[in-house]
């Protein structure tokens, strides 16, 4: 019997509880939220529509009670302080890093052999607490960004080119952030290189807005987004659960790769049932190389923030 829990009932939790629900990728979905009656509540509303919508995961809320999350093959955490207009990801560090440190550390005590996903802001610096809190392989922590990045870049294409955004695929790298590194090298449309159906002005526009989609939604809604992340997290849930075998970017620890050791940055993966089963090495020019070391620069000042507050 599949189970997953998704730790933070707000907007992107529910969502990703919701998807998961819905499309029915685990059987179990265990809701967890420190705030007494949302998870339950929220469990409850997903479990309401099952006949409506038909499908038969079993979803459960649960107000800190760790107890219920036990034996979880996958565990997504999404709990944390919010981003508000004006702030940048690293203004969230140091309540954020407390708070999934204290998750991992229940997390890992009823699920030891769950794979965690981590959707909590800074990503990749919340990547990193939680692979320091659960002493875990590299492969099974890892964070969501380049699901949700890459979603926003094609669905700016497709709009674009008044196309299909199945028919998008694309490639990002680097930090969850304004130094993320799109490749429109490695963007194609139907096996079309992007270069050849959009010019290079239009194109760079479509990036820079890519970098910054989520302050423009903070601008907008005066909160951070939730449906496409909560739903990029239940597609990496899927590809884990189903052994999908699927290539995404995903935020791991680098030992190595790309000539880069240490560090937490998006990259190709393969992902399956063991979690991170490859990190794909792309060869990048000269010009993707230097972007890609400013992501990385800019990335591991925020994670010696976190070795500094010692948490």
């Amino acid at each position: 019997m599949s189970k997953v829990t998704v730790v933070g009932a707000g907007n992107v939790g529910a969502t990703c509880a919701d998807v998961l629900a819905y499309r029915e990728i685990a059987e179990e979905i265990v809701l967890v939220d420190i705030k007494e009656g949302i998870a339950e509540g929220k469990a409850l509303d997903i479990w309401q529509k099952a006949p409506i919508n038909q499908y038969d995961s079993r979803t459960v809320g649960s107000t800190n009670d760790y107890s219920k999350t036990a034996n979880s093959d996958v565990v997504v955490i999404t709990s944390g302080l919010p981003r508000k207009p004006g702030m940048t990801r690293d203004d969230l560090i140091e309540t954020n890093a407390g708070i999934v440190k204290s998750v991992t550390e229940n997390i890992v005590k009823y699920s030891p052999n769950a794979i965690i996903i981590v959707v909590s802001n800074p990503l990749d610096v919340m990547t990193y607490q939680a692979h320091l809190t659960s002493g875990l392989p590299r492969t099974k922590v890892m964070g969501m960004a380049g699901i949700l990045d890459t979603a926003r870049y094609r669905a700016f294409l497709a709009e674009e080119l008044n196309v299909s955004g199945k028919e998008i695929q694309a490639i990002l790298m680097g930090g969850h952030g304004d130094t993320m590194v799109p490749l429109p090298r490695y963007t194609t449309v139907a096996g079309i290189p992007v270069t050849e159906l959009v010019e290079k002005e239009k194109l760079d526009a479509i990036i820079e807005r890519t970098k910054f989609g989520g302050g423009e939604l903070v601008k907008l809604m005066g909160t951070s987004a939730w449906y496409a992340p909560g739903s990029a997290a239940a597609q990496m849930v899927e590809a884990i659960l189903k052994n999908q075998r699927r290539v995404f970017p995903v935020c791991i620890k680098l030992d190595g790769e790309y000539g880069i050791d240490d560090c937490y940055l998006g990259v190709p993966v393969i992902l399956g049932k063991n979690g991170i089963e490859k990190v794909i090495e792309l060869d990048l020019n000269a010009e993707e190389k230097a972007l890609l070391e400013t992501s990385r620069g800019h990335v591991k000042e925020v994670m010696n923030v976190l070795d500094r507050l010692g948490k």
